[in-house]
């Protein structure tokens, strides 16, 4: 089944959603095991042709993408990889000694492997500026965007960016950098190693309009890492409610710490509920779990796995890396 809707010049945007929102009414309204696909038609009489495209998902419960989301993957069930900055200057683990330089050839090796390995995109994280901030140092945000400024030239896939824990902060660098999407903690009320946290996705959004940048797709994170939920409902219930609330382009489920799985029990039961919206595992995937995760799954982040040793800390591995598309691509 093929929808075409035209969608004037001045709201492209706007008509992409509404348009979403009545698939979601149709699929509601009809039985239909195949894959439904709807074209987004960009109405002009200088350049007719000028159109976009997003594949919705199975109506069973399959691949669901946002918009945004199907622009940087077509359709397939993204794995994305973490590129670990080194301690940022000003952190306590800081290797002042190698300073700046240190840190982008770090990146730019970890950047490489990754790429060259096959990745679908790529992620830049501060996981090393411990112990950790809600509202980081301005001299971190910019650090990270002087390094990826001077890796701009050698990305050759969709990228992101995360600054730990600062939602506003991740937004400015993706800003900056021209980054496709931001992951971060965006909602929900946590007891956690840092503090009370309190994020406020309405702010953070906002923040993102006004940056000119409403194409950044926003991951949320509903399940905070290093944290523990004061919200008593279950994973799936603030799930279902964040997407309602607070509008996220993909909802992530992660394990308790940095490195650790997500509860396959808990991923099913966030799937089950947003059949429509595009469900990542966020940690702790593995060589020997990735292929059961993306059958459940929409999409993963990983980062530890495919380090030397599989330890968080260290440099990403090449032979590692390769390894786990190589499983990946056995079910593409």
């Amino acid at each position: 089944l093929r929808i075409f809707i035209s969608v004037p010049p001045e709201n492209d945007g706007d008509a992409c959603v509404r348009a979403s929102r009545d698939l979601r009414r149709l699929k509601a309204s009809v039985v239909l095991k195949a894959i439904v696909f709807i074209r987004f038609q960009r109405c002009s009489d200088d350049n007719p042709d000028l159109r976009c495209e997003c594949a919705a998902n199975n109506l069973q419960g399959g691949f669901a993408v946002s918009v945004k989301l199907t622009r940087l993957f077509g359709d397939r069930k993204p794995v994305i990889a973490m590129v670990h900055f080194g301690a940022l200057p000003g952190a306590p683990l800081y290797d002042a000694a190698g300073g700046l330089a240190a840190l982008l050839e770090g990146c730019r090796k970890d950047l490489h492997a990754l790429q060259e390995a096959g990745f679908d995109a790529v992620m830049f994280g501060n996981e090393n500026d411990r112990p950790y901030e809600f509202k980081v140092d301005v001299a971190s945000t910019a650090t990270m965007a002087y390094v990826i400024g001077q890796l701009r030239s050698e990305i050759t896939i969709p990228f992101g960016v995360n600054v730990l824990w600062d939602p506003e902060s991740s937004i400015a660098l993706a800003a900056a950098t021209g980054a496709s999407f931001v992951r971060e903690i965006f909602t929900g009320t946590y007891a956690s190693d840092m503090g009370p946290w309190n994020p406020d996705a309405g702010k953070a959004m906002r923040y993102r309009n006004r940056l000119g940048r409403e194409d950044l797709a926003l991951l949320y994170n509903i399940s905070a890492e290093f944290a523990y939920s004061l919200d008593q409902r279950s994973v799936a219930d603030r799930a279902r409610s964040a997407v309602f609330s607070s509008i996220p382009d993909a909802v992530l489920v992660s394990g308790t710490i940095t490195g650790e799985a997500a509860a396959m029990g808990d991923l099913e039961a966030v799937k089950k509920v947003l059949p429509d919206t595009s469900v990542f595992a966020n940690t702790g995937v593995k060589h020997d779990t990735v292929r059961d995760t993306l059958k459940i799954a929409d999409g993963v982040i990983v980062g530890s796995s495919l380090k030397v040793d599989g330890h968080t800390w260290n440099a990403v591995d090449p032979e590692r890396a390769k390894e786990f598309m190589r499983l990946v691509r056995m079910d593409r």
